[in-house]
């Protein structure tokens, strides 16, 4: 079976080369996402990124029950990415 498909892709390779790599690019630009390192981190920064920023409210040391952080990411921080 693995030969048929060898002497398959020889004989596209031989007779239509445009088509045969742009197939062969085709199919690494759905793989590549998968097994990127990038995509892992950009789904940690997106993880962690509030939805909403809101407008900085003027602390005036009588507001001890208001949050750092309006979306508390649940633990989560930005520390891995520093210590990149």
């Amino acid at each position: 079976m693995a030969w048929r498909i060898a002497t398959f892709i020889k004989d596209a390779w031989a007779k239509e080369l445009v088509l045969v790599t742009s197939c062969a690019i085709w199919s690494l630009s759905l793989l590549l996402p998968f097994i990127s390192t990038y995509t892992k981190y950009a789904i940690m920064i997106n993880d962690v990124t509030p939805y909403n920023y809101p407008l900085p409210v003027r602390d005036d040391g009588n507001m001890p029950d208001m949050p750092s952080h309006p979306q508390d990411p649940q633990g989560q921080s930005l520390e891995w990415l520093k210590k990149l």
